[in-house]
């Protein structure tokens, strides 16, 4: 596996299918929103998980080059930071021969199968707001036609969106969300003669 040129836009094929598990992706996601850098410890905490259960995770992840591993911080543990700023991940969409569209399905399917679990794990959970304008839980699919200035605002309006979570944890920030997506053109299928 090689390291990408632009470090947060991954396009091996390799690289991709290592994000497609659904626990790196919530460790990669979580160490972003964690400004970048955390240690385990910390990471399991965030996601309620064991932490010995996430160190196999994070030496795949940094053996790819994905993130660094430090010596430690002054209480001695071992510090993982994303590459680059820290700032989150991005996938590079490459078709053709040498492409990864193969890596980019199963990291979909990955994606969606989280976006499930965390859906999953909220839905009956007391306290979480189902209505109103903070509300925290949605789970939707829409069909629709759009013009070639509406594809521009609804790109617009999703990069916002993974800018507006992408935002380190601080005294404001204290609700860690998860946010997951496919959007994909449908082709409409001729009607069938009777």
């Amino acid at each position: 596996m090689s390291r990408p040129a632009d470090p947060r836009a991954i396009a091996d094929p390799e690289l991709v299918r290592l994000l497609a598990s659904p626990v790196r992706q919530e460790l990669v996601d979580t160490l972003a929103a964690l400004g970048g850098t955390a240690s385990v410890a910390t990471l399991a905490e965030q996601l309620g998980r064991p932490a010995d259960g996430l160190y196999h995770h994070m030496r795949l992840l940094a053996s790819a080059g994905l993130v660094e591993a430090s010596d430690g911080d002054a209480g001695g543990e071992r510090l993982y930071r994303l590459i680059g700023d820290g700032a989150p991940i991005r996938l590079a969409y490459r078709r053709g021969p040498g492409g990864n569209t193969d890596a980019l399905r199963h990291f979909a399917r990955a994606l969606l199968h989280v976006a499930a679990s965390d859906f999953d794990a909220a839905v009956d959970r007391p306290g979480v707001a189902l209505s109103g304008p903070r509300r925290e839980l949605w789970a939707s699919r829409t069909t629709g036609w759009l013009s070639d200035g509406d594809l521009v605002e609804v790109n617009h309006l999703l990069e916002r969106l993974g800018a507006l979570l992408s935002q380190p944890k601080s005294d404001d920030r204290s609700r860690l969300m998860s946010l997951a997506f496919a959007f994909a053109p449908l082709h409409p299928r001729p009607k069938r003669r009777g």
